[in-house]
C-alpha cells in the first residue's frame, strides 16, 4: 500500500502546530464537533482528523489521509516531509530483524509477557501499512486482539510469546531477586525461540531497560552471536511495535480469564480499583491468592499483609 492509500496516521503536535492546524482547517471549510478527549475534532469528505489533549497528538482517519498528511500537514504544520520516505529516515526498521517488547511489567495482577517479532522489509511494510502502532496509543481491547490477528496472519513474520504467570514470576523473583535480570531472562528466552524459526536473523532491537550484557549472559550459545541493540522509545520500530501488541493481546487475555475463574475484574495497573479487588480475593480466599495472581513484591501486597 502507498502512502496515497493510507487510511491511519498519528503524529505528536505541538500547541502552536495544533492551533495552526485548527485555523488551516476552519479556512478550508472543515465541519467540527464535540469529541472526549480532543482539543478539536474535524471532518471533511472521507477523512477526519482529531487533535487530542494528551500530548497534543493528531489522529488522521479515512480515504484521503495520505493526501492530507503529503500535502497539509507535513509541509503547512509539520515543516517537513516524513511519509513515503520512512526507508530512507531509518533503514534498519525494514532490515530482517527481531522486535522484542514485554507487557504487565508494571501492573500488579497478571503475568509478565515478553513477546518477539521477525521483520523484514516486506514485513514491516505491510504491518505499518495495517496500522500497527506501539500498543500504549492503543486504548480499545478488541482492536488489539484485531490487530494481534492481523501480525499472525501476515506472511514470513516470525513471532514467539513468553507468558510468566505469576506463581512462576514470584518463584523467580525471589531466586533472582532483580526485576532486569528477570526481564533479561524473558527476552533471552524469546529471542532464542525466534532464532528456531530465522536462524540468519542478524539483529534484535528492545527497548532501554538494562545493560544488554544482561541478556548476552542469559541467551544460550545459539544466540551468543546476535547483534542485540536497545533504545528508548524503541516501540517506534514496527517489529517493536508488533511485539508490543502481542504482549498486551496476552496479558489481558490472561487478566480477563483469570478474572472469570475467580468470579471478580483484575483492574490493570496499581489503582485503587486494584487494591480493592486483591483486598475481596484475599478476604474470599487467603493471603495465599495473591501468589497466583499478582506480583508479590509490588508495594500493593505489602499494604495489604502478603
Amino acid at each position: 500500500m502507498s502512502e496515497n492509500g493510507l487510511t491511519l496516521y498519528t503524529s505528536p503536535l505541538t500547541a502552536a502546530q495544533a492551533a495552526k492546524l485548527r485555523k488551516l482547517l476552519e479556512d478550508e471549510g472543515w465541519e467540527f464537533e464535540p469529541k472526549p478527549y480532543t482539543l478539536y475534532y474535524g471532518r471533511k469528505g472521507k477523512v477526519n482528523v482529531a487533535v487530542y489533549e494528551k500530548g497534543p497528538k493528531i489522529v488522521i482517519q479515512g480515504k484521503g489521509t495520505g493526501e492530507f498528511v503529503t500535502f497539509r500537514l507535513e509541509p503547512e504544520i509539520l515543516g517537513e516531509a516524513k511519509l513515503g520516505y520512512e526507508e530512507v529516515l531509518d533503514p534498519e526498521a525494514y532490515a530482517p530483524h527481531f522486535g522484542i517488547d514485554e507487557s504487565g511489567k508494571g501492573d500488579f495482577f497478571g503475568p509478565l509477557v515478553i513477546a518477539g517479532v521477525y521483520v523484514d522489509g516486506d514485513i514491516a511494510r505491510t504491518l505499518k501499512n495495517a496500522g500497527i502502532q506501539d500498543s500504549k496509543k492503543i486504548g480499545s481491547d478488541a482492536r488489539i486482539r484485531a490487530l494481534a490477528e492481523v501480525i499472525r496472519n501476515t506472511p514470513g513474520v516470525g513471532v514467539s510469546v513468553v507468558a510468566i504467570p505469576p506463581a512462576k514470576y514470584n518463584a523467580l523473583y525471589e531466586k533472582i531477586g532483580n526485576l532486569n535480570r528477570l526481564l533479561a531472562w524473558g527476552h533471552a528466552r524469546t529471542i532464542e525461540n525466534l532464532l528456531e524459526q530465522r536462524p540468519e536473523c542478524p539483529r534484535a532491537l528492545s527497548d532501554q531497560f538494562a545493560n544488554p550484557a544482561l541478556i548476552k549472559r542469559a541467551l544460550m550459545e545459539k544466540g551468543q552471536g546476535i547483534q542485540l541493540d536497545q533504545r528508548t522509545k524503541a516501540e517506534s520500530d514496527p517489529a517493536v511495535a508488533a511485539a508490543s501488541i502481542l504482549a498486551r493481546e496476552r496479558f489481558i487475555d490472561w487478566l480477563d480469564r483469570a478474572g472469570r475463574n475467580h468470579g471478580i475484574k483484575l483492574h490493570r495497573g496499581v489503582s485503587a480499583q486494584v487494591k480493592a479487588a486483591a483486598r475481596e480475593l484475599t478476604a474470599k480466599n487467603g493471603p495465599g491468592i495473591l501468589r497466583e495472581l499478582a506480583k508479590t513484591h509490588f508495594k500493593t501486597a505489602q499494604e495489604l499483609g502478603e
